[in-house]
């Protein structure tokens, strides 16, 4: 097997070298170890330090986004018939000599999709994250377990080992991040995913460029993870809101015709039967709406089918 590790980098000179160094070259089961750093738009001489480490480096030349970056990972690994993918951090946070324990899963073909996982466990708990963080983590893992149906405890980490099926079906849009879209993409199309217990050194100081506010992540994050479920499960999102105002319009309906029933009038309760008729003419309107989307993600994923069997031909010639 060919592995490669990509780093996705913003401005990591102090760092990098260090961390390309480290990656082990000599992994069992794996014939060929290439280390990858992609370049995004750095304003130091990031690129320069992970050439000279050793690294192959795709530059954007401008920042794009850690999103972009990862999908830049992605294609290089294709176009070179990788058949891993390691990502990790440009600043050491976490243990290169934890990719062996990594890609276990998937050389043993166990499963397609693995992340260390920093909150399985509390005795992989960092230390020295700060509570807002962890608690934001936390809440962010419950609200993909509940859209995906199954119970991860952490969908944020970076360091994670990816198949060349994976690769392959991979179809993301996030450009500020990744890490959230991938659990959907890959548990809405049946991709067996696992969690590694591992532990991350938080530095003294260290300040994250992706969430050093905490706001302002939530809202770029949930804007992904809306865009990704409704893409994933459009009847589901319809049908749903669709059935809250169908139980409110048909209350107020319901109020409306009772008042009528007694008192042979609609004076008092015409607000009533106009809010209930809107509402659930809104609601037919969802119901109606989320038919039609279904069949457009019927053909979305036919599309992404027909797209991931075509790259295997292309990239790989099988």
């Amino acid at each position: 097997m060919n592995l490669v590790v990509a780093i996705p980098c913003l401005n990591e000179s102090e760092t990098i070298a260090t961390v390309v160094r480290s990656i082990p070259r000599n992994i069992d089961r794996v014939s060929k170890v290439v280390v990858l750093v992609v370049d995004d738009g750095s304003k130091d001489n990031t690129a320069q330090l992970a050439r000279e480490a050793g690294a192959e480096v795709v530059s954007h030349g401008v920042n794009k986004g850690l999103g972009i970056a990862f999908q830049s990972a992605v294609e290089w690994s294709l176009k070179n018939k990788m058949d891993l993918m390691v990502t990790t951090d440009g600043d050491g946070q976490f243990d290169a000599n934890d990719i062996p324990r990594l890609i276990a899963p998937i050389v043993d073909g166990q499963a397609d999709f693995v992340t260390a996982s920093r909150f399985i466990s509390d005795d992989y708990l960092p230390q020295g994250i700060p509570p807002v963080k962890l608690w934001g983590n936390r809440q962010m893992s419950k609200l993909i377990s509940s859209l995906t149906g199954s119970s991860y405890y952490d969908v944020a980490c970076g360091f994670r080992a990816y198949s060349k099926q994976c690769l392959l079906n991979l179809n993301l849009f996030g450009q500020f991040t990744y890490t959230q879209e991938v659990f959907l993409d890959l548990s809405y199309k049946r991709f067996r995913i696992q969690e590694v217990p591992s532990r991350v050194r938080y530095f003294e100081g260290r300040k994250s460029r992706m969430a050093h506010s905490i706001v302002k992540y939530a809202l770029n994050t949930s804007k992904i993870i809306g865009r990704a479920y409704l893409s994933y499960y459009p009847l589901k999102l319809f049908w749903s809101m669709a059935a809250v105002l169908f139980a409110i319009g048909g209350s107020l309906f319901a109020v409306f015709i009772g008042h009528f029933m007694q008192t042979g009038k609609f004076t008092g309760y015409l607000w009533a039967g106009f809010s209930g008729g809107t509402l659930l003419g809104t609601a037919l309107f969802l119901f109606i709406l989320g038919l039609v989307v279904e069949m457009l993600d019927r053909i979305r994923v036919n599309q992404e089918r027909s797209l991931a069997l075509l790259k295997q031909k292309v990239f790989y010639g099988e």
